[in-house]
């Protein structure tokens, strides 16, 4: 019998164009109550992508209202934010949302960061009624959903972009994705990715410079831009 984190896994990937729906598979596969699941940071909008129902929905609104809460820190460290027991013991406190999720039927909540290489793209929040704790096993779990996450969310804010191409010819097209195809392959090698990703992390990069997927590729091809693990992170550098 399949484990549930396959089961999700395989549901996640069948969301690709359904993102609203990207919460489904987290409550079948982790002890949670409520998910949100949305963008913000770096280059994205501020913008809940799938929620579970109004409550999660609502929390995922006040930590954009508020500039705080478990989303925010898990974003900036690039790690999970675990809560859970937040209103009567919490690990952190957070002054305006401590304060404002008083009168919520809250327990614990737990965050994710969603990024893509360089990329910070958002957070996944689960919550609970009650105080509630993650073992190990949920915590890979969930960390494994939110990779899968980060690249149907980023691809979705691609996809939803204008597209750097409309109305070029198709030598341009073919030209270019040739030199997509070839800096794909040097980005793959320099940060030991998959090909997916790596094409990913670079219309992410284009994306959040406001340049085109074309104009990306050619620096990477002439070595004027390079991608590298640098204390635990993957940054971009333009020489």
């Amino acid at each position: 019998m399949r484990d549930q984190f396959a089961v999700a896994e395989e549901a996640l990937s069948a969301l690709a164009g359904s993102e609203s729906r990207l919460f489904e598979p987290f409550l079948g596969a982790l002890p949670v109550d409520g998910v949100s699941i949305s963008t913000f940071g770096d280059f994205l909008p501020a913008e809940t992508v799938s929620a579970s129902d109004a409550q999660s929905l609502r929390l995922d609104e006040l930590q954009f209202d508020l500039g705080e809460g478990p989303c925010w820190d898990a974003l900036e460290t690039g790690m999970p934010v675990f809560e859970p027991n937040i209103r009567e013991r919490p690990n952190r406190v957070w002054p305006a949302f401590s304060e404002a999720i008083i009168a919520e039927e809250l327990g614990a909540v737990f965050a994710f960061p969603l990024v893509l290489g360089p990329l910070r793209i958002g957070a996944i929040d689960l919550y609970t009624s009650r105080p509630s704790q993650l073992n190990d096993l949920h915590i890979r779990n969930a960390s494994g959903l939110a990779t899968i996450v980060s690249r149907l969310v980023l691809a979705r804010a691609i996809r939803l972009s204008h597209s750097e191409i409309e109305g070029e010819t198709d030598l341009r097209r073919q030209f270019s994705r040739r030199e997509v195809h070839q800096a794909t392959g040097m980005v793959l090698a320099q940060l030991g990715i998959s090909a997916v990703d790596a094409r990913l992390v670079i219309q992410g990069h284009a994306f959040a410079l406001g340049r085109s997927v074309q104009e990306i590729a050619e620096e990477i091809i002439g070595r004027r831009l390079t991608f590298a693990v640098r204390e635990n992170q993957i940054e971009g550098s333009h020489d």
